[in-house]
């Protein structure tokens, strides 16, 4: 769910190289922790992101208001209803794949939204479609610049960060195929 918190501070203003403290912070009796119990101190939001920094993605959610978390992860395609809380930032909303599916397709195709479908096509054993889905969706949900912030930043989590696996995954299929 970090994405989405993150989206919410580029429109507020910050950017990928702003520098935001990593260290333990409590917020009305909630005191986030990282994963590795560790703490950096001052780290830019693209390497916060890249390294999924819990205290820094929960300042974001409580600088930004943890409703402006909800209305951006809204407009990008989340449909839940959610409760405006700042631990919003580490994912503790239920949501589904398909709707994280659809909230992160803005971020691959120039920001804007889809409607996610399960089923995309119904076809009977003679090849006869029944049904295809139209794709769809509300069109512009994030400007040009803040998509490129964003990518900017979870490029850097699968090249360096927590996603480093999936780069290795990724090229061991495309020398398979």
């Amino acid at each position: 769910f970090k994405p989405f918190v993150y989206m919410a501070a580029m429109e507020k203003g910050y950017t990928p190289d702003t520098v935001a403290d990593d260290s333990q912070f409590e917020y009305n009796g909630w005191s986030p922790q990282n994963s590795t119990g560790r703490y950096v101190g001052p780290v830019t939001l693209r390497d916060a992101l890249a390294y999924s920094l819990n205290t820094i993605a929960a300042r974001l959610a409580i600088d930004v208001t943890p409703q402006a978390v909800i209305d951006v992860a809204t407009r990008m395609g989340i449909s839940s209803a959610m409760t405006p809380v700042p631990s919003i930032a580490l994912g503790t909303q239920e949501v589904s794949l398909l709707e994280l599916t659809a909230g992160y397709a803005p971020f691959a195709n120039g920001g804007q939204g889809v409607i996610a479908n399960v089923i995309t096509r119904i076809t009977t054993t003679d090849g006869e479609v029944l049904y295809e889905a139209v794709p769809s969706g509300p069109g512009q949900v994030l400007s040009l610049e803040h998509v490129g912030m964003m990518n900017d930043m979870l490029r850097t989590g699968v090249e360096a960060g927590t996603g480093r696996g999936a780069t290795i995954h990724i090229q061991r299929q495309c020398r398979i195929a």
